[in-house]
């Protein structure tokens, strides 16, 4: 989809938390639900994505992350377009299924 003039984006997020203690599962699940109150959906264990109507809006989500990284662990984010979120190959076993739609709903911000 594309807004006038704007080049919906994509931002990924993959992170690897320590779980070993009862704080660290807390700080785990306080991100998780970070991800999840600013839109973001699951699509792999500790991968989530969130599709954004414009560059701009994406480095707005992207700074949110940023600013409650945990204090330990590995947080990788990662940015593209929807063009390039449709080349995305997904398997369930042997059998390919589609990739996600884009999200429809007009976003206000």
């Amino acid at each position: 989809m594309h807004i006038s003039g704007y080049r919906c984006m994509w931002v990924m997020t993959m992170f690897d938390l320590p779980t070993d203690t009862k704080a660290a599962r807390r700080r785990y699940t306080l991100f998780r639900k970070l991800l999840l109150d600013d839109g973001f959906t699951r699509m792999q264990y500790s991968v989530y994505a969130r599709h954004c109507p414009s560059e701009e809006n994406a480095q707005v989500h992207i700074q949110r992350i940023e600013k409650d990284l945990p204090p330990d662990g590995e947080v990788r984010v990662l940015t593209f377009t929807d063009k390039q979120f449709e080349r995305m190959r997904v398997f369930w076993g042997k059998r390919r299924v589609p990739t996600e739609q884009a999200s429809v709903q007009l976003e206000l911000f």
